[in-house]
Formats: C-alpha cells, structure tokens, sequence
C-alpha cells in the first residue's frame, strides 16, 4: 500500500505561499505589483500582494480579533491604504477596540509590503486605522501622493484625507459612491452603483467636489475602472457584456475599444475557459507598461482568477484560488479524468507532477442565463456527480444538510453549464415559516412544511406549479444518490430512512422524485441517532454510519458521521442483520480535551474512506469485513496547515480502472481541495 498527495484548485500548494480565495477588488501600481481586498480568507489573506505571477506577500493582521478586509483596496508611492473592518474583539484593557455591538469600518494604512503604518491621531489597537462609518463597508479607494478619496456608501459622500497625517480634509455629496478612478487632470471618475430602478453611472468631479459634465451611462453593471498608460479609461462591465470597456475622456467620454471576449465565459461554448473569457470581473487596472491585469471573481463569490495580459491581449500568467468549503467528485464515466467541484469542472492528466495534474476547464454557474441557480443564493459545500441511464447529473448538499439541490446538462448546447434542475428542502424550524426567509428566493416556495421543486418547463427558474409539498420531522443527518438516481435522505429519528426512487426523466431532461413513491424505512434499532447512509445497488449493500447505545455520542454535533460504520447485505430484501460493525476513531488535539468523531465517510470499490475532523487525516477499512487498511495524512510539505474536514462530505473517494483511489479532502485553509493518490 502505498499514497501521494496533491491538490486541485489554487496555484500554490498552501506551503508557504496560496492565492487567497476572493478578490473583491484591485489596485495595479505602475511597477506591476498587484494589491488586492477581500472580506475574508482563511488563511488571513483577505489582502494580498502579486507580483510576476507569483505571490509578494499579504497586508498583516486582517484576520482574527474581529478584525476583516473589505471592498476597497489602493496604494501610492508610498503606502498600501486597504478597506477593512473592526468588530468589538478581545483585546487588552487600554487598547481602541469599538464598544461591544458597534462595528468600526476602517480605513488601514499599510506600507508597501504589508506592514501597518501606523500615524499620529490613528485608530484600533496599533493606531493605523481612520474610522470612516459604524454602518457598511467602504466601497471605492483612490489615492495621490497627497490625498486619499474614500467612498462613504453609509451617508452618501466622498471623504478626503491627507495620504500622509490621515487627517480629514473636506467631504462632498454623492450618492451610492463605489469605486474611484484619477485621471491626469487629477479629477475623479466616481462609479455612482446601480441599486433597485436607479442605473448605474460614471461621474467626472473635481477633487474638490464640483461635478463636471463628463458622465458615462451606458454601462450596465460597473464594478471596478481604473486609467490606463495612454490617459484612457478602463471599465469593467460585469452585465451581459462581461468585458472591460475603454473610453477616451478627453473631452466627452466616447468609447473607443473593449478588452475581453464579449460575454465573456458565456461566449461560444458557455463556460469554458479562455484567455481572454472574463468573468465576475471585480478589478481592473494597468500598469507603467500597458500590460492589463483583471481579477474575476465568478458569481456569489466562487473563486479568485487574477490574470495579467500584454498590451495586444496576450496571456502572460494566470493565478487561481477556486475552492473553499469545498470538495470534488469524478464523472464516473471518465475514469477520473472529469472532477467537479460545486462550480467548476477540472480536466485531469495523471501523468504530470503533483499540484500540476489539473486544468481549470469550466466554470459550470451562467449567472446571467440562470440568475435563479440555488448556488447564486445558497452556500453548498460538496458534490455527489452521477451518470444515470448514460445522463450526467450533479447533486449539490450544505454545511448542515438541509438541502439537496440537483442540476443537469445540455452538452451539445450547453457545453458544462450545470442547469438548475431540482431541489430538496428539508422542513423548517418554524413549521409556519417558509424554508428561506431572507430576500425573495426562491420565488413561489411554499409557506409551510418541506418541498420538491424540479423545473418542469425547463427554463432554470422556480416557478408557480413546480413545488411538491410534504411535512416531516426535523434534523436530517444525511443525503445520498445511488447509481440508479435514487435519492435517500435520513432523519435523526427512530423511522428515520427516506428512499426517493428516481420516477423517470421528464422533457426537460430532469429527474423526477416525488412525495407520494417515497418510501419510509426503519432506522436499525441498535442506532441512536443516524448520521449517513451511502446504498449501493449493484450489490444491494447498504453502509450506515450513527451513534449506537454501545457508543453513544459525547455530545450533540450534528455535522459528525457518528461512532460507529455499519455494513448489512441484502438490504432490498429486508435484512437489518449487520455484516459487520467498526467503531470510528475520536480525534482531539493536544490541548482540548472533547474529542470529535469524524467528519465524513465515502464509499468505493473495496473500501471505506473515512475523514477526521481536526487531524484531517483519512482512515481506510475494508469494505468486506470493515477491518482497518490505512491511514493517510497529508504531506506536510504540500500543506503543513490543512484547515479542519468539517462538512458533512468533507471526502469523496473513486477507484479508477487500474486499480488505483483518487480521495478527495476538504481543505480550507489555503483555498483548494487536496486529494490522496491511493494504492492498495
């Protein structure tokens, strides 16, 4: 026996250096190095420095003590000023902390290579901070060697600083401010954000606050602009159009080119990736040399792709961080070849070292043509992919396994597009409360009780007649899809087993479950609160995983698999004698003293994968007589710090036809999923 380990999804291993997981927004400096701001990372760099294609390093001390980054980044020649946010914290009596409740939204100033530069009259623990509101984030940067213009979104104005004391200068009126651009005339171009019936729009002011006449309108979603080399005005337009758009602005602004693909990753086949197919832009900007630097963010914030072109548009390095709270799975007719995290599609070659085996092929999410997809609106977490009677079709669960959300393909069309096809909803709480209460998705849910909903016409949207309705108990422990498309949801309860035989395919091309051929199965009477159940039907053989009256659980975690692994045989036929019975390993770290039972099993060929949550380490029995085989851990030199397994499908394992097991790990630390090369 023997593994290796490698990763999927971001540049860098973890080891030392990764590519964080969002970039809400970017500032270029005329020397090439990219700075970039983001609300969160788990691995504390929610902003972060590239240069070259490579990682510079990070803005320190934006993660933990309630401390965040935000949605505004810039610099000049000589400091970094980052958008960033302060919660009431921890901290030691005497030090500027916001009283509890209160949220100080910041301006921070750094110098160039990440340090915090402190200053006279400066604000939060180390006095580098200028308080800009107690409402919302800061929504546009822009910087001279003298002065630092702040988008104040919560009272509507733009504030002034000086760049160097970070004392207030002046203030001026302006409505839903976002991101700020200086042209050579040291005026301002002031995105002027859509929101509701108003449109977006590019406003020309002095620095002083006169607005001018200069205005550009025709812009359906701006979200970032900066100038270029040449004086002229780059636009990113993440509508439709999904490209940068450039305006001359001497004079009345008139558009005289774009940059990118229009419509972006949805041109030609939709989703594939290009060079120049943009997607998500958040950032835009230039360097002394011409050179174009874009970051994409995809949709509901599904990854970092920054990228950096030539003049002439020539690709010249991409960096990727495309996973978090994420796990993969293969098309199993690729023979591994196909892997599916919850938005993208990755094309593997084997045969290349470890972290180079994957190309980034597809993102699967078309926002623009699917704007009601569960995944723009919800959070899922891990991906169970399926090829029933030859169709490919992707099932989606969250953290707490509330949900199960389905999608379906349209290759010849489509290309990799996961179409919005059905969805699993548990009951509520609140048996008088509709699933979902905050917003307006999904349209037309039912008020009450648990629903299916699948997309009878086939037009991606929840609409009035595609909801089947029930009422059952609370607390499901866990989903699975068998290779027949039958879908088995279990409750923590006594009859707890809940078998949803496919019915079919309607015109549409979606699986069809419903209420009424569902089926209720007994809970094992030896369980005391069922976790998992993965059923193969090939050898009619189910796997349970709970807590038993023989060990019983510690405490209540509901994210857990529970103490014990359970095979039975001829589980169709009624038997509920087990096969045999394995109790799970309990890991606790040195310093605590609660142990936690594993994070998530899978099932395939002749073993069980089974994932620890702190040690992240992947126990592996034998499917036959539930022996143990191995343990793996991931290589300390590709991540030394692998954040925890800590949702409910945190591994998914696939034998391969040369005998070989790709395991696929959660890992969030540093944005990716790992995975097990794993011979028996």
């Amino acid at each position: 026996m023997g593994y290796s380990t490698s990763w999927i999804g971001n540049t860098f291993s973890g080891n030392r250096k990764w590519v964080q997981i969002n970039i809400e927004a970017m500032y270029v400096a005329p020397d090439g190095t990219v700075y970039t701001n983001s609300i969160w990372d788990e691995g504390a760099k929610e902003a972060g420095i590239y240069k070259n294609g490579d990682v510079a390093g990070l803005a320190a001390d934006l993660h933990g003590w309630e401390r965040l980054g935000g949605l505004a980044v810039t610099a000049n020649s000589r400091y970094l000023y980052v958008g960033m946010s302060q919660g009431a914290g921890s901290g030691k009596p005497g030090e500027d902390y916001p009283p509890k409740g209160t949220i100080w939204y910041c301006i921070r100033r750094y110098n160039l290579s990440g340090q915090q530069a402190p200053f006279s009259g400066g604000r939060g623990w180390d006095k580098s901070m200028v308080i800009v509101n107690t409402s919302s984030p800061v929504t546009g940067l822009a910087a001279t060697d003298n002065e630092v213009y702040v988008s104040d979104r919560a009272s509507n104005r733009i504030v002034v600083y000086d760049a160097n004391s970070m004392n207030q200068l002046r203030s001026f009126s302006f409505s839903r401010p976002g991101h700020i651009a200086i042209d050579r005339q040291k005026n301002l171009w002031i995105v002027q954000q859509k929101e509701n019936s108003s449109s977006a729009a590019i406003l020309r002011y002095s620095p002083q606050g006169q607005q001018l006449s200069e205005k550009i309108t025709n812009v359906a979603q701006p979200t970032a602009i900066a100038l270029d080399n040449q004086g002229r005005l780059l636009v990113a337009d993440n509508g439709p159009r999904q490209q940068i758009l450039i305006y001359n602005i001497t004079g009345s602004p008139s558009q005289v080119g774009t940059f990118g693909t229009e419509r972006g990753v949805y041109s030609g086949t939709p989703g594939q990736i290009g060079d120049l197919k943009l997607y998500g832009i958040t950032g835009v900007g230039t360097d002394a040399q011409g050179n174009i630097y874009v970051a994409n963010n995809g949709f509901n914030n599904a990854g970092a792709d920054l990228r950096k072109f030539s003049p002439n548009g020539a690709l010249q390095w991409r960096l990727l961080g495309l996973c978090f709270i994420d796990t993969a799975d293969a098309d199993p007719s690729s023979d591994g070849r196909d892997v599916f995290t919850k938005e993208e599609h990755y094309v593997m070659n084997y045969d290349k070292p470890n972290g180079q085996q994957w190309t980034y092929a597809d993102y699967t999410v078309n926002a623009i043509k699917y704007p009601q997809d569960p995944r723009l609106h919800t959070s899922p977490t891990a991906v169970f992919f399926r090829r029933v009677q030859g169709r490919p079709l992707m099932y989606l669960t969250n953290m707490y396994n509330s949900w199960m959300q389905i999608y379906r393909f349209a290759q010849n069309s489509e290309g990799w597009t996961a179409i919005p096809s059905g969805m699993f909803v548990g009951t509520p709480a609140d048996p008088n409360k509709p699933f979902f209460t905050q917003g307006n998705w999904p349209p037309n849910q039912p008020k009450t009780g648990e629903w299916i909903w699948r997309d009878a016409n086939g037009n991606g949207a929840f609409d009035p007649g595609e909801y089947d309705t029930n009422r059952d108990d609370l607390y499901i422990g866990g989903w699975w899809v068998d290779s027949r498309g039958d879908v088995w949801k279990n409750l923590r309860t006594a009859n707890g087993i809940r078998h949803y035989p496919l019915q079919g395919f309607d015109g549409s091309g979606n699986p069809i479950y419903t209420y009424a051929s569902m089926k209720k199965i007994a809970t094992p009477n030896f369980f005391t609160d069922l976790r998992r159940v993965e059923y193969f039907p090939e050898t009619d053989t189910m796997y349970l995983t709970g807590f038993t009256k023989e060990n019983p659980a510690p405490y209540d975690d509901a994210k857990v698999v529970g103490s014990e692994l359970v095979r039975f045989d001829n589980w169709s036929k009624g038997n509920r004698n087990p096969a045999w019975r394995t109790k799970l390993p309990a890991d606790k770290r040195p310093e605590e003293k609660q142990t936690v039972y594993p994070a998530a099993i899978s099932v395939a060929g002749d073993y069980v994968f089974v994932a620890t949550v702190k040690t992240r380490q992947v126990y592996v029995y034998k499917t036959s007589n539930g022996s143990q085989a191995d343990i793996m851990t991931p290589d300390p030199n590709i991540e030394p710090e692998a954040g925890w397994v800590d949702i409910p499908y945190g591994v998914r394992a696939y034998r391969r036809s040369n005998g070989e097991y790709l395991v696929f790990l959660e890992e969030d630390h540093h944005g990716k999923v790992l995975f097990f090369r794993w011979r028996p």
